[in-house]
């Protein structure tokens, strides 16, 4: 086997990637609270070439592909980024601009039962309200479909924040052209039974319909088969999760916390986020809140980026 030496870098390389690193540093500790790394969404935004670049082009030079200019235009490039999500954080009122969330890991974690939320069988799809993770990153997930307000469409597109819808068809079916705008947009839609009713008062063959009914539907409205549940109420028995699996529901996501448009209701005793927790929300407007679903994006986003927390997509960990 022939062995291929490689050139070290010149002095002046190594100078010039010195600071393009140190520039990106800069750039992220400013932007992001020092933590937080690039999405693979802001990585792959369009730049400006670097300013040796943008010399040589002037000159009509041919601009070489250099480790230095290109790590100088990815910070440019995030630089960008950040820019238009600050403005659009501006836009809508938030406190600060939403840190943006790791890449998503190589390989998703093991997901388990909640300790005291088992039912005696563990091979049944695991309840849980935490995903096990060190990344300072929550997830936003908004349940029923009751109110389809393309305000909140337009705000997270702008904003960049990803989340996950549960539906009821009862509710889903007065607009369905409203959640296939937000499939579009790269929302994942999962199941929150058909008619959203309280589970464990049903006895087996009725829960496997309220599921099997709602996962037939969203297939045959959205093109999606999920395998995401989670039961009215977030209560549950064995036979929910029984029929849940006998639907091809894998994990059943519950929450730690709630968001409302005038505050933040607690699960854990600490009143606090922790990585991986679960945020829920609804789909309601002015007629059941004090506020629209804006209000209640502000009012969560507020509170997890003040905590040093990024939304991150639920689907890339579970």
């Amino acid at each position: 086997m022939q062995l291929v030496r490689q050139r070290r870098p010149s002095s002046g390389n190594r100078t010039r990637l010195g600071v393009a690193a140190a520039l990106l540093f800069a750039v992220l500790a400013t932007a992001c609270g020092g933590e937080v790394r690039p999405s693979a969404q802001a990585q792959g935004e369009t730049g400006l070439p670097d300013r040796q670049g943008r010399a040589g082009a002037e000159a009509g030079q041919a601009q070489p592909r250099t480790a230095s200019g290109a790590l100088t235009a990815y910070v440019d490039r995030f630089r960008r980024t950040q820019a238009a999500r600050a403005a659009a954080a501006r836009r809508w009122g938030l406190k600060q601009t939403p840190l943006l969330p790791p890449a998503p890991p190589a390989v998703k974690p093991e997901i388990t039962f909640r300790k005291g939320f088992e039912v005696g069988d563990p091979s049944l799809p695991p309840v849980f309200t935490t995903v096990p993770t060190k990344e300072r990153i929550v997830f936003l997930t908004i349940d029923d479909g009751a109110e389809k307000d393309p305000e909140l469409l337009r705000m997270m597109a702008e904003l960049d924040i990803p989340y996950s819808a549960f539906l009821s068809d009862y509710l889903a079916k007065e607009d369905y052209a409203y959640f296939a705008r937000m499939r579009d947009r790269g929302v994942a839609l999962h199941n929150h039974t058909l008619n959203h009713r309280y589970m464990p008062a049903l006895d087996y063959e009725e829960q496997r319909r309220e599921i099997c009914g709602q996962q037939d539907t969203l297939e045959k409205r959205f093109g999606t088969r999920p395998t995401l549940f989670r039961p009215p109420y977030g209560n549950y028995d064995a036979d929910t999760l029984r029929a849940a699996r006998s639907c091809g529901i894998k994990a059943v996501p519950l929450w730690t916390a709630e968001a409302f448009p005038d505050r933040m209701e607690w699960r854990e005793w600490d009143r606090d986020l922790h990585p991986g927790d679960i945020v829920l929300t609804h789909f309601r407007g002015r007629g059941d809140w004090k506020g629209s679903m804006a209000d209640m994006v502000r009012r969560a986003m507020d509170t997890i980026t003040a905590r040093g927390y990024a939304v991150a997509r639920l689907e890339d960990y579970v």
